[in-house]
């Protein structure tokens, strides 16, 4: 699947590319349709910049829209819509409606679609080499200024981080605030439902922060509830899969992910690596007080004796493993004498089904010398 990647910091609070510091990396050598608008963003006047943030927000009403309604969702005219397509390289708007129709074709398809697909025969070196790829691509695509800015707002203890997953991208936002919580006070994990979410909103003060993860297809309720945090005033940072998400037009900082998976579900792992970049960017700066603060936590493991990180003899379950590999063997060894007596009772040998450990049929295996003498 081609993807093309791009980090961005949006200066403004309501134009998409406006004063954006911009690095892309594509893994296909024809320009998509977002490539072509990072390219020319700079010169884009005002009418197109309308444009091109309803093509980058709602990408889906430019895919099944029109010229005019195109023209009405952005507050614009017909012409300036067809002239931003034709700046960007395209014939015209129906060229550009179906390089968006493409793109969405490929950000839509559902582990349902997915599982129907032959798998690959080397999964093992199938993994290793799509998950490679999702970490350089998903790493290398950083903007440094982008980078360094969000790890400045993680680290400011003044602001409350705040981190909603979706539901698929539920274990990189465990790992993310998790992380951060061992480094700092003032971090909230946001889980269960828009009424939940909501809930622990209320507390929320202008120019906390919000770390949003999300994918295709993007859930509904997640959108929701960051719209309602950006009205409180949250600075928000978007981890997301696509420069068309809807997630990066109301985040002032913008991750893309690489996370294409081996098999029906897209991967974490690129993400997983970005929030380990992140939280060991946080690391660094509150060095001193991050410290104290792991000691703090250490010693409270150790007081409470809440870890096992002795070999099994020393915490006192030799016993308890000893007695569970006596059971199997035991256990095996029935199961033998069982298959013994079965044989035995047959005169012309073993009959086709009869003695089949662990349910395997072995009257059609090829049995190396069966038959000789």
């Amino acid at each position: 699947m081609p993807f093309c990647l791009l980090s961005h910091r949006r200066m403004g609070s309501t134009g998409c590319w406006s004063g954006s510091r911009r690095a892309a990396v594509c893994s296909r050598e024809v320009m998509g349709v977002v490539d072509r608008i990072t390219a020319r963003a700079d010169r884009l006047t005002p009418a197109e910049r309308k444009v091109a943030a309803i093509l980058a927000g709602e990408p889906q009403s430019v895919a099944f829209g029109t010229v005019a309604t195109v023209a009405d969702k952005a507050g614009t005219s017909g012409p300036s819509v067809v002239r931003l397509a034709v700046k960007l390289g395209y014939g015209g708007f129906v060229d550009l409606q179906s390089d968006v129709q493409q793109e969405l074709a490929r950000q839509l398809g559902p582990a349902r679609e997915r599982i129907r697909q032959r798998p690959p025969s080397d999964l093992i070196g199938r993994a290793l080499a799509s998950e490679t790829a999702n970490v350089s691509q998903t790493l290398s695509a950083v903007n440094q200024e982008t980078f360094r800015t969000a790890v400045a707002k993680l680290s400011d203890r003044h602001r409350h981080v705040f981190v909603l997953p979706g539901e698929m991208t539920m274990p990189a936002g465990h790992v993310l605030a998790a992380h951060l919580a061992q480094l700092r006070d003032g971090v909230t994990l946001l889980t269960g439902s828009e009424v939940a979410a909501s809930k622990r909103l209320a507390t929320l003060d202008g120019g906390d922060v919000v770390v949003v993860i999300d994918m295709r297809r993007y859930e509904r309720w997640v959108l929701t509830v960051l719209r309602r945090a950006c009205q409180q005033g949250a600075s928000v940072i978007a981890i997301t899969d696509s420069p068309l998400s809807p997630l990066g037009t109301l985040a002032a900082e913008t991750f893309l992910m690489a996370a294409e998976g081996v098999g029906p579900f897209d991967s974490l792992v690129g993400v997983i690596a970005l929030a380990n970049a992140l939280v060991g960017g946080v690391a660094a700066r509150l060095r001193q007080s991050a410290t104290s603060r792991l000691d703090a936590i250490e010693a409270a493991w150790t007081a409470t004796n809440a870890l096992v990180a002795e070999p099994a003899e020393q915490v006192g379950l030799a016993p308890l493993v000893q007695g569970a590999t006596a059971q199997a063997e035991s256990a095996d060894g029935d199961e033998g004498a069982e298959r013994v007596e079965k044989t035995e009772k047959t005169e012309d040998g073993v009959t086709a089904g009869e003695a089949e450990p662990f349910g395997i049929d072995t009257s059609e295996v090829d049995i190396p010398g069966a038959g000789a003498g």
